[in-house]
């Protein structure tokens, strides 16, 4: 469980850290599983050039047109995964900040992501809410480290308490990313937070909680297992891609 003031600092920033909230054990045997998973391309896969963000390949075809971004599905990919992302202590946390009936959206993230030394893409600020289509726009995502994160990889970065705001149309592009050349956006963009992780670190975050990573810049794929979980009765709506998959109750 979080302390009370642990939540309080969830409310307050639109994140938190667990620190060594996975075992060894656990964190290396679905790192394993993913390097398995992505050196052959196991469906379903995202690759790098389906987002056209800075830095993917241009088309399948160009080089690195290859490179997986997401493994997608990670549920299904093996048992230990899925019974990691409602472990107690998952459940116990997101209980304390979503209320005591929490599920698992089978549709968003659900992944493991992987960022590639050569062909990795840059993620501009974003919220991820701006995909998702529920009653509330009040959920969690929880992104568990597999490797260690840091800049020169392409740890995430977010914009603390940035879950708060409510942002003119003007200061966000066409996709919703917000620009940063606008000067409303440079003091929010200059309080940015690096969120550098250790092996089973693992980072819970709102949202609505602008954030972006950068390129990997060393010879190693980075590898994080990410899920997003939502209260029970803050339903899908119908007919989106929120309600494709049936969520799982932890």
């Amino acid at each position: 469980m979080f302390s009370a003031a642990e939540v309080e600092q969830f409310n307050r920033d639109g994140y938190i850290v667990a620190r060594s909230l996975a075992t060894p054990a656990d964190y290396t045997a679905i790192k394993v599983i993913a390097e398995r998973d992505l050196a052959a391309a196991i469906p379903p896969v995202e690759y790098e050039t389906d987002t056209q963000y800075p830095g993917a390949p241009a088309t399948k075809d160009a080089p690195g047109g290859s490179t997986v971004r997401r493994l997608l599905q990670a549920c299904a990919r093996d048992r230990s995964i899925a019974a990691w992302a409602v472990q107690p202590a998952i459940a116990g946390r997101l209980q304390q900040l979503l209320g005591p009936a929490v599920e698992l959206s089978q549709t968003h993230h659900n992944c493991v992501m992987t960022k590639s030394p050569s062909y990795s893409s840059v993620t501009d600020w974003h919220q991820d809410i701006r995909y998702w289509s529920f009653e509330r726009p009040e959920l969690i995502s929880v992104w568990l480290a597999l490797g260690r994160e840091y800049l020169e990889n392409g740890c995430l970065m977010v914009l603390p308490g940035s879950h708060t705001l409510e942002l003119s149309a003007e200061r966000l592009d066409d996709a919703l990313f917000l620009r940063p050349e606008v000067d409303a956006n440079k003091p929010l963009i200059a309080g940015r937070h690096r969120v550098e992780l250790a092996p089973g670190d693992v980072l819970f975050f709102h949202c609505k909680l602008f954030h972006a990573a950068g390129h990997n810049q060393t010879a190693h794929t980075k590898f994080s297992l990410v899920f997003t979980y939502h209260a029970a009765d803050n339903r899908p709506l119908a007919g989106t891609r929120s309600a494709a998959q049936p969520d799982i109750r932890l």
